[in-house]
């Protein structure tokens, strides 16, 4: 049911599944299928190197500066946890160490300051 209380059409429904699938299969279709037997150059494969790295960032920055707890408003606890995080990942060059004093850092100033 969508918002408005009427029901999705069964064809609207399929198109978008399928259409999705073939979508989904295809990204990858290209990459492992097409590219995968094949050498890639130096210069892309110095800039893949930095894929994995650029997404942990890229899904927790708009939690920190748009978060939906707080209407959308940034606050002092999320914005002090992600400075925490970012001061122990550049200290000891440690995800885990980084990740774990950054929710240590959200959740103390989310208790004290209620």
């Amino acid at each position: 049911m969508t918002n408005s209380g009427v029901p999705f059409d069964p064809v609207t429904l399929w198109t978008v599944i399928i259409g999705m699938a073939v979508g989904s299969f295809a990204l990858r279709f290209i990459f492992i299928g097409l590219v995968g037997s094949r050498a890639m150059p130096p210069w892309l494969l110095r800039h893949l190197r930095y894929t994995a790295v650029a997404m942990l960032p890229a899904l927790v920055t708009p939690l920190v500066i748009w978060p939906s707890a707080t209407g959308g408003h940034p606050d002092a606890p999320r914005l002090a946890a992600a400075a925490v995080t970012l001061a122990i990942g550049l200290w000891t060059k440690n995800v885990i160490a980084a990740i774990a004093g950054g929710a240590a850092t959200l959740y103390l100033l989310l208790w004290l300051l209620g």
